[in-house]
């Protein structure tokens, strides 16, 4: 389904001059589909007998695919979202751009952002991808760091959590516990810490067991570690899968973006020609 989250992908493409300018949603990494559930199960059969394994943790992780849609939410092909990208400076809200989001699992996905006439896109195809700067009117392949870019933004996603991408990496879950997420609510919270000491924390509602946050660091330009957070609300149920149409993220605890889903609509076609590199700019559909 949309990157749940992945948004913070979506977050930093739209930002980035470098990246022409992206998710997140949807939602939110690449999976859904019933080969890669499959595949999921199987590489958690597979893990190595010397990693415990939190059973606490991984009721959670069970309990959120069933509050997400159980197999409806598995079962997902492909998905196209639709809706506004506000940034934010300081803390106060910019002006929006509209953006439309396909996605084919398990490793395709194109993003069109249109502002003030407009229009840029970045297509990610397995471990490529290629990218349309409107401003310039040019089509240039994606570099070895934008690539590295969507590769972290799918490690930190809750698709990735949830359908198991992270057991082939030899990651390790635990259970962190309870935190507090407002007036009478609580978070459950569980980690995933990969070889590399990427580490990512996510949290669950403790009532409904949907996705709420997920919190990581990132280097700035000085290389300095600093938190970062993508905060999931406003869920919606779309075809039987429960999807969250907002998603705010966060930077050294202030806010730089939002993600307002208008519209998101599952296994439904998505021509093959959108991902194909366009020959120059002329060819851009």
């Amino acid at each position: 389904m949309m990157k749940l989250i992945d948004h913070s992908y979506l977050n930093r493409v739209a930002l980035g001059a470098s990246l022409i300018l992206w998710l997140i949603l949807a939602l939110c990494c690449l999976g859904p589909s019933a080969e890669a559930a499959q595949s999921g199960k199987e590489s958690a059969e597979q893990q190595p007998q010397t990693q415990a394994v939190d059973e606490k943790a991984e009721a959670i992780l069970k309990r959120a695919v069933e509050a997400l849609g159980g197999s409806s939410y598995l079962n997902i092909r492909t998905s196209i979202g639709r809706g506004q990208f506000t940034p934010f400076q300081d803390g106060a809200s910019g002006l929006p751009s509209a953006f439309i989001d396909y996605i084919v699992y398990p490793d395709r996905e194109r993003t069109e952002f249109r502002s003030q006439g407009v229009r840029n896109i970045q297509a990610n195809v397995g471990e490529g991808g290629w990218i349309y700067d409107g401003a310039a009117r040019m089509v240039k392949d994606m570099t070895p760091e934008q690539v590295k870019d969507f590769r972290f933004s799918m490690r930190t996603s809750v698709e990735n959590l949830l359908r198991g991408g992270w057991r082939k990496e030899g990651a390790r879950l635990s259970y962190v516990g309870r935190r507090e997420a407002g007036v009478g609510r609580r978070n459950e919270t569980v980690r995933l810490v990969y070889a590399d000491g990427l580490s990512v924390e996510f949290e669950f509602g403790a009532r409904d067991g949907l996705p709420a946050k997920v919190i990581y660091q990132r280097p700035d330009a000085e290389g300095k570690e600093v938190k970062e957070e993508d905060r999931l609300a406003q869920y919606i149920a779309v075809g039987g899968v429960n999807a969250p149409f907002v998603i705010d993220h966060y930077r050294a605890g202030v806010q730089t973006s939002r993600i307002n889903y208008e519209s998101i609509d599952f296994n439904v076609p998505v021509p093959e020609s959108l991902f194909t590199r366009p020959a120059n700019a002329k060819a851009v559909k």
